[in-house]
C-alpha cells in the first residue's frame, strides 16, 4: 500500500522516547513499525469515509518542544465556571506543575501525570498500556501508543465522591516547527465512586500542530462519571483522539460533548456495557465553520442485560464547514432487555457547508427496545416567519432559532454555572 512519503519518512526519523522500561520501549517500537507498515487510513476504509487525510499526509511534523515548559500561558484562557478543583495542565504535551493545581485531593483520589507514575511504579500500568485493541483505521491509536510519553492517570477509590470537578487541560501553544505531541489517559473508578471530570482542549494562540489523545476510561460496578468535553483548539490545528469507556454493573455515564476548534478535528468515543444494568448517555453538539473538518464516530455496544444508551447530537454547519457523524449501536447475542436510543439533527447555514451523517443499529438479541434517525436541513421557515412577524430582524431570528437547536445538549447538565458558560460559549460561536 502506496502511502505520503512526508508524513512517515518524518516519523521514521523521529526518535522514541526512551523510558529505560524494557517493556514500554519495546512496545512504543512494536507501534511505530505497524503504523508505518500500515499508514495513515483511506476512505475506502468504512469509518474514514468522509475524512481524508491527504493533505495530512504531505506534512512533517517534528516533536518536543524544548520550551514547553517555559511558555508563558494566561490561565484565564482555560478557567471555567463551575470547574474550581483539582486540576492538571499539559502545554504541547508536556506536563505544567506551574498551571496545574494539585496541592490539596480529596480523599481518595490519585491524580498524577502518566510520565511520574511511570517513573515511580510503572509494573501496575504495563496491563492497560499494553492492551492491544487497534483495528484497522486506528492508526493513530498506534501513532499514540509509539509516542506518547506524558498524560494523565487517576483513580478514584470505592466509594470516593469529591464534589468538585476534576478539570484536565490540553493546551496547544505557538512553537517553531509544526510539533506532533501525545497524551495517554488512563481512568478508573472504583465500585461505587462518583466523579465530575472536564477534559478541555485549548489554545493559547494559532498553531497548526497534530495532536493526538486517548483515553482508557473504566467505571467499576456502581460507579457515577458526568464527563463534559470542550473542544476549542486552534483552527490550524490537528487534533485526533479516541476514547473509550467500559461500564461494570449498574455503572452510569454521560458525557456533554462540544466539538468548536481545529482545521482537523476527530473523536472515536466508543462505550461497552459490560455490565448488567449499565446506563450511558451522550449529548453533544459540532459546529464546523470556514474550511473545519469535524469528525464524531460513535459506537455503542451493549453486551450486557437490560443496559440501556440515550444519544442525543447536534451539527451546525457553515461557511465551507464539514461536519461528519457516524453513530454505530450494537446490540450483541445475549444482552437481552437493551434500550437504545440515538438522535442525530443537523443544521446547514451556508449552500457550501456539508454535514454527513450514517446512524447504524446492529441487533442480535431479543426484547430489545432501539431507535435511532437522523436528519440534515435548514431553519424551520414558519418558525422564522413568525418571529419576524414579531418583530424580529432576519439575521437575529436566525441566530435564536440556531442557538436554541444546539442548546438543547446542554439542558441536563446539571453543574447551572458551566451549562450557562457554555451556552453562552455556543451562542458567541454561531454566525453573527
Amino acid at each position: 500500500m502506496s502511502q505520503p512519503a512526508p508524513f512517515v519518512d518524518a516519523l521514521r526519523a523521529t526518535p522514541l522516547p526512551a523510558s529505560g522500561i524494557e517493556w514500554l520501549d519495546a512496545l512504543r517500537r512494536e507501534n511505530l513499525d505497524a503504523f508505518v507498515a500500515a499508514g495513515l487510513p483511506e476512505t475506502r476504509m468504512e469509518a474514514w469515509k468522509y475524512t481524508a487525510l491527504r493533505a495530512l499526509g504531505q506534512r512533517r511534523f517534528v516533536a518536543g518542544d524544548a520550551q514547553a515548559a517555559t511558555h508563558a500561558v494566561d490561565s484565564a484562557i482555560f478557567a471555567l465556571p463551575g470547574v474550581d478543583g483539582p486540576r492538571l495542565v499539559f502545554v504541547n504535551g508536556v506536563f505544567r506543575a506551574d498551571l496545574s493545581a494539585l496541592d490539596t485531593l480529596p480523599a481518595g483520589l490519585t491524580l498524577q501525570p502518566l510520565s511520574q507514575a511511570l517513573r515511580q511504579d510503572a509494573e501496575p500500568l504495563r496491563f492497560v498500556l499494553s492492551r492491544n485493541e487497534a483495528e484497522p483505521g486506528d492508526a493513530f491509536v498506534r501513532l499514540n501508543a509509539a509516542f506518547a510519553a506524558d498524560g494523565v492517570v487517576l483513580k478514584l477509590a470505592a466509594g470516593a465522591k469529591p464534589v468538585a470537578p476534576v478539570h484536565l487541560v490540553f493546551l496547544g501553544a505557538p512553537a517553531e516547527g509544526e510539533l506532533a505531541w501525545h497524551l495517554r489517559n488512563l481512568v478508573e473508578l472504583g465500585e461505587g465512586a462518583e466523579l465530575t471530570l472536564v477534559e478541555h482542549h485549548a489554545t493559547s494562540g494559532e498553531q497548526q500542530h497534530l495532536a493526538t489523545v486517548v483515553n482508557d476510561i473504566v467505571l467499576r460496578d456502581g460507579a457515577v462519571l458526568r464527563q463534559v468535553v470542550l473542544q476549542q483548539a486552534a483552527t490550524g490545528s490537528s487534533l485526533v483522539r479516541r476514547s473509550k469507556l467500559q461500564l461494570g454493573k449498574q455503572a452510569q455515564a454521560t458525557a456533554h460533548v462540544l466539538e468548536l476548534g481545529g482545521a482537523l478535528a476527530r473523536h472515536d468515543l466508543r462505550a461497552e456495557l459490560a455490565g448488567d444494568g449499565a446506563r450511558f448517555a451522550t449529548r453533544g453538539v459540532f459546529m464546523p465553520r470556514g474550511r473545519q473538518h469535524i469528525d464524531t464516530q460513535l459506537a455503542i455496544r451493549h453486551r450486557a442485560l437490560n443496559t440501556a444508551s440515550d444519544s442525543v447530537w447536534r451539527g451546525v454547519a457553515d461557511q465551507r464547514g464539514r461536519g461528519v457523524f457516524r453513530g454505530a449501536i450494537l446490540v450483541a447475542p445475549g444482552a437481552d432487555g437493551g434500550d437504545a436510543s440515538l438522535s442525530n439533527k443537523n443544521l446547514l447555514l451556508s449552500p457550501s457547508a456539508e454535514i454527513d451523517t450514517k446512524p447504524e443499529l446492529e441487533i442480535h438479541a431479543d426484547e430489545v427496545k432501539a431507535a435511532h434517525g437522523a436528519t440534515v436541513g435548514q431553519l424551520d421557515e414558519r418558525a422564522l416567519f413568525y418571529l419576524r412577524s414579531r418583530g424580529i430582524p432576519l439575521a437575529e431570528a436566525r441566530a435564536l432559532l440556531t442557538a436554541a437547536f444546539c442548546r438543547a445538549v446542554l439542558d441536563d447538565l446539571p453543574n447551572a454555572a458551566l451549562r450557562e458558560h457554555l451556552a453562552a460559549l455556543l451562542a458567541v460561536e454561531l454566525p453573527a
